[in-house]
């Protein structure tokens, strides 16, 4: 990310993890109400931690996912459990770091994580119809 503006590298990362399709949709809902947001977002998160070198990107899913499932944000628990088809973590990592959080977080929290996240892997496996799909 060195000297790369942040703006610039979490654009080139957020489509790296999620996928072209997938930021293309986000960019095009954009509007003036969610644009300092999305802003925010890309900048932040994606330029800010995404983008650093100092663990991998299958690691930082991991705890990503660890910390969705525990705090119960479902949407965004599940379009992580579908970029790791881009940052390498397997479905054993996912699972691995599901049980953590049943023992961190709570039993309920990961029953409901390992749900979404068989459903997400379920979803990657089965062939978009026409363009703009997830699958990589």
């Amino acid at each position: 990310m060195s000297g790369q503006d942040p703006f610039e590298a979490g654009m080139a990362t957020r489509k790296a993890v999620l996928g072209e399709a997938h930021v293309a949709r986000a960019e095009a809902a954009r509007d003036d109400f969610d644009g300092p947001f999305q802003d925010l977002i890309t900048r932040g998160a994606w330029g800010g931690v995404w983008a650093r070198d100092t663990i991998s990107r299958r690691e930082r899913s991991m705890i990503t996912i660890a910390l969705l499932a525990a705090l119960g944000h479902d949407e965004e628990l599940a379009m992580h459990c579908r970029a790791t088809a881009r940052t390498g973590a397997s479905r054993e990592d996912v699972c691995e770091a599901l049980l953590h959080v049943a023992i961190y977080a709570g039993v309920p929290a990961a029953n409901r994580a390992i749900r979404i996240a068989r459903a997400a892997f379920a979803e990657i496996e089965t062939p978009q119809d026409g363009p703009g799909g997830d699958k990589p």
